[in-house]
């Protein structure tokens, strides 16, 4: 079983990193495989809404960010964990691109654990945790709880590490992430198999 972790932060060791990598440890100590993923600072395009994914098999038309590199990733993890700071009282733009075609384009979520987690230096934590948190759940994911919403706060990693309640709660969210996979597990090899989908109903608002 693998975690893949997200860091939709440019700086790839800053704030969202920790709260990512203190997550990460608890998944490592419970026997979970791990992979931390910066996005960086290379641009990311947005979605255009063209439907070509749908003919490339769960990869986006544009190849040359690394999108697609996350989604070949996410084919083979059992869970996830999005990580962004906050702008603006939301994800980061790079960030928002990037969940916006991962999503759309790869079709490789469902009724697999997600979590998402945001950093800011004081508030417009919880909109932008609803903002992401859509993703996951319009994706029939199981969504990973913890102690209190998923969020650290400080301007700087040294600060981040003083949030104690904050870095509690990405461990908290660490283990409850490696039980939900190891109880799913353990469901499959009991033979129980995930949910099998009825057929889309799409009911349009203007007729």
């Amino acid at each position: 079983m693998k975690v893949l972790l997200i860091n939709g932060s440019p700086h790839a060791r800053g704030c969202t990193y920790t709260a990512l990598a203190e997550a990460e440890k608890v998944l490592k100590e419970e026997g979970i495989e791990t992979e931390i993923v910066s996005i960086g600072t290379a641009p990311i395009r947005g979605c255009i809404a063209c439907g070509k994914c749908r003919q490339l098999e769960n990869r986006c038309v544009f190849d040359d960010d690394i999108v697609n590199r996350i989604i070949i990733k996410a084919e083979d993890a059992a869970g996830f964990i999005f990580g962004s700071p906050v702008y603006y009282a939301s994800a980061n733009g790079a960030m928002t691109a990037l969940m916006d075609r991962l999503f759309y384009a790869g079709k490789v979520f469902a009724h697999k654990p997600g979590a998402c987690v945001v950093s800011a230096r004081r508030a417009g934590t919880t909109a932008a945790l609803d903002q992401l948190n859509k993703y996951l759940m319009i994706s029939g994911m199981p969504v990973v709880s913890s102690q209190y919403w998923n969020m650290v706060h400080g301007n700087t990693p040294e600060e981040v590490a003083q949030d104690l309640e904050g870095l509690q709660i990405m461990r908290t969210l660490g283990r409850n992430m490696a039980w939900l996979l190891k109880s799913i597990e353990a469901g499959r090899q009991a033979g129980i198999e995930p949910p099998v989908p009825e057929a889309f109903e799409r009911t349009n608002f203007i007729r």
